[in-house]
């Protein structure tokens, strides 16, 4: 679009140079300024989200896994990004680590996936051998916010570091605010460890039980 834009403004400085103008006032080519809003419906944001490629994530996705479940949910579950499994079924959650999820949510909650919703801070999976960068989440941090604006969930669940660093704006490590309540305008905010970590540490299972409690307690 830039080298469009370049191309126009150049003919169009050859044309009034040829008809004699120095200097002039003409108002030359404008790029239109790009729609940003974001739309109001999940139906239409999630066909907006398959279609992104704001940024290089999406050149090594299979699926976009956008998000899923209740769309009344009191309570939202909030990730960090696709695994691969969940790359290639373009579902969230799944694997292990989902039944991992579905575990904690029957076991402590009463609940099931399809009770709440579920989403991720990156919508696009991460390559093995690259780290989802800052730039990567804010360019889905706006699709977040606005899941978040239209299914108006009472508790947001943040599974790991990025997520509740997203949700809130600080930076501080899982490990020290895990289980801590985070008071929004319209929310809470509890993070807890990601079902992954659980996988890998499962002696951490008694700390998200406790988490899960609370959580429990405010619905």
């Amino acid at each position: 679009m830039k080298n469009l834009k370049n191309a126009l403004l150049l003919k169009q400085l050859y044309q009034l140079k040829q008809l004699g103008y120095r200097y002039t006032d003409v108002n030359l080519f404008k790029e239109e300024e790009p729609n940003l809003s974001l739309p109001n419906t999940l139906k239409s944001l999630e066909k907006q989200a398959k279609e992104c490629h704001l940024c290089e994530l999406s050149k090594s996705r299979n699926k976009v896994v956008f998000g899923e479940g209740s769309l009344e949910a009191t309570l939202m579950i909030v990730g960090d990004f696709p695994s691969n499994s969940d790359d290639s079924a373009g579902k969230m959650f799944s694997g292990r680590s989902g039944d991992t999820l579905t575990k904690m949510l029957e076991n402590v909650l009463g609940l099931t996936r399809a009770d709440v919703y579920m989403t991720n801070v990156l919508k696009c999976r991460a390559l093995d051998t690259q780290t989802p960068s800052p730039a990567h989440a804010h360019t889905c941090h706006p699709y977040l916010l606005k899941q978040i604006e239209l299914i108006q969930p009472k508790i947001i669940l943040a599974f790991g570091e990025l997520a509740y660093q997203y949700l809130t704006g600080d930076d501080s490590s899982i490990s020290e605010v895990r289980g801590t309540v985070h008071e929004k305008e319209a929310y809470r905010v509890i993070p807890t460890y990601h079902p992954n970590y659980l996988l890998r540490n499962p002696s951490a299972k008694k700390n998200v039980f406790e988490d899960l409690k609370k959580v429990k307690a405010l619905m």
